[in-house]
């Protein structure tokens, strides 16, 4: 039986750049994911008898909303939906079911590198039939869409096992629970040299991949250990848990702490590598060298070529706006256009989808290509090692002759964590207020050549977003960006880019500290930081 549910409108729930990102125990209220559910489909047309694709990272309610989801998909007229067994599709993989089902949508059920547990964070996001997040029309017509809700439709049945593979019947749609890994694998191994790979491990190449206890452990340990024939124990923390093990799934220095300790050891492996809570995010370090996201984007890009899914050259790079240059340069050498973005996945769908790009990337760790349509964290490793197979060099190495060829751009990061969302407002308005004055005006950074606000311009259909962050640029081709993030489910969060460009003839084995020193001082005295925040030092660095 179809019931319909009275409802009333919760006013927080307008998705970020990455859908709707809450505590456990907000999405736990009486019709609270039910409301966002049934405003997502509203806000969709045509979607009767079609296929719909749900699946998550295994954290804490994952299971609970994907029963929701499922009835709610009945009771609203999808014919098929697609499930990842035991409720598990890293964002990638859900990304490639969609495109390769021929898919109406999806449903992606996590907070990414959020933390997990009943007091950690949840997350829905919808992705459209390309396999990428959805745009901005989209979820403006799904926020406004949960304003006015006043009654959702569901089906009253029993829950589907999710754990055993095969189709059941759901009102009259059916659902089909499916491989998560199976297809995805083949996609890999459709774009990468896995002999090559594989004979590399074979010849004594090591490598070490911190799953985080998430999604991507059932995903490494088909690829590396069993495809590729790494070592059992080479994929560590590879069971997705609820919780992550009572640790963040994010891939930095901070939260993968372990894994940089074991590569900074004498007796490190060759390489090593984690991925996030949904597997969309990527850490790449070498045996004694730390590869930064936007280092790592410009590498990948420079040496795609040596893989065979990538041989006929790349049709463009694109980064977000607060990635580093070094893609720039790249891409200047090889003779194709560089797009820069807002911060957001969705902005890349339309360059790839146009054929406009190639490889995309993020600072914050993720990257990707034209396979699908999200970030991809398996992908960017494997990546690496048929760099690595292919050129027969270590990652120091490889890093030394590409900042030998392009210079090196110092970069950092620094989070200020759950600020007052007032405070974070009003150090950003401060900021906007006084951009026309800044232009040749001194600090510590050096003198200031120009400053404004991101506003970006889509190729593809001549959209216009503003507002995404400011960058204050200086003589030298340094530059600090300021820009508040969508990701976190508490409070507000400062996001602080600082870079600086060394051409190839200059010093080239600073520590990244020293050389961006002067510019996170330029930093303070343009913002007042300390004076907004009351934080004397960022919650962290990357």
């Amino acid at each position: 039986m179809i019931q319909t549910i009275a409802t009333t409108p919760f006013d927080d729930q307008k998705p970020g750049t990455s859908g709707l990102r809450k505590k456990v125990r907000v999405f736990q209220q009486p019709h609270y994911a039910e409301n966002f559910i049934q405003s997502v489909f509203d806000s969709l047309e045509g979607y009767e008898g079609k296929t719909l694709v749900v699946g998550g990272d295994g954290r804490y309610l994952n299971r609970e909303v994907i029963q929701i989801a499922l009835k709610m998909a009945a009771a609203n007229g999808f014919g098929r939906v697609l499930v990842g067994q035991g409720g598990i599709l890293s964002t990638p993989a859900a990304s490639h079911l969609i495109r390769s089902s021929g898919a109406f949508g999806g449903l992606v059920l996590s907070a990414s590198h959020n933390p997990g547990g009943p007091d950690e964070d949840f997350g829905i996001k919808y992705n459209v039939s390309n396999g990428g997040p959805a745009p901005e029309k989209v979820t403006d017509a799904i926020h406004a869409r949960t304003l006015a809700i006043d009654s959702y439709r569901i089906l009253e049945t029993a829950d589907v096992d999710i754990d055993m593979l095969g189709t059941n019947q759901m009102g009259d749609m059916i659902v089909e629970v499916v491989d998560p890994v199976a297809g995805y694998a083949a996609l890999m191994e459709s774009l990468f040299d896995f002999p090559a790979i594989k004979a590399m491990i074979a010849g004594g190449f090591t490598l070490a991949f911190d799953s985080m206890s998430a999604v991507t452990g059932p995903y490494a340990t088909e690829i590396f250990e069993k495809r590729l024939g790494a070592p059992a124990g080479t994929v560590m923390n590879g069971t997705p848990l609820p919780d992550f093990g009572h640790h963040h799934p994010d891939p930095n220095l901070v939260h993968a702490k372990t894994l940089y300790d074991r590569m900074m050891a004498s007796d490190a492996p060759d390489f090593g590598a984690a991925s996030d809570g949904d597997g969309d995010r990527n850490l790449i370090i070498g045996r004694h060298c730390y590869v930064t996201p936007s280092d790592s984007l410009a590498v990948l890009a420079a040496n795609a070529h040596l893989a065979p899914g990538y041989t006929a050259g790349l049709k463009g790079i694109a980064r977000s706006m607060p990635t580093s240059g070094a893609a720039d340069r790249v891409a200047e050498k090889l003779g194709i256009p560089l797009y820069e973005t807002p911060t957001g996945w969705k902005f890349f769908g339309n360059l790839l989808d146009a054929g406009m790009a190639t490889i995309c990337g993020e600072e914050s760790a993720g990257t990707g290509s034209d396979h699908v349509r999200e970030k991809d964290g398996i992908w960017a490793v494997l990546l690496w090692l048929n760099i690595l197979a292919a050129r027969q060099q270590s990652v120091i190495d490889i890093m030394a002759d590409h900042w030998a060829t392009y210079g090196r751009n110092y970069y950092a990061r620094h989070d200020y964590e759950a600020i007052a969302k007032d405070k974070a407002d009003a150090l950003m308005a401060a900021l906007r207020d006084k951009l026309a004055s800044l232009p040749g005006t001194g600090n510590s950074g050096g003198t200031v050549k120009a400053a404004d606000d991101f506003a970006y311009t889509d190729p593809t259909d001549q959209s216009v977003s503003r507002n995404q962050g400011v960058r204050i640029l200086f003589a030298d081709g340094s530059r600090v960006v300021f820009r508040l993030s969508g990701t976190g489910t508490e409070g507000a969060t400062l996001r602080v880019y600082i870079e600086r460009y060394v051409s190839p003839d200059g010093d080239l084995t600073l520590a990244t500290s020293d050389a961006l020193a002067p510019l996170v001082a330029a930093a303070q005295e343009l913002a007042d930081i300390a004076g907004y925040t009351g934080m004397n030092e960022p919650s962290v660095i990357t």
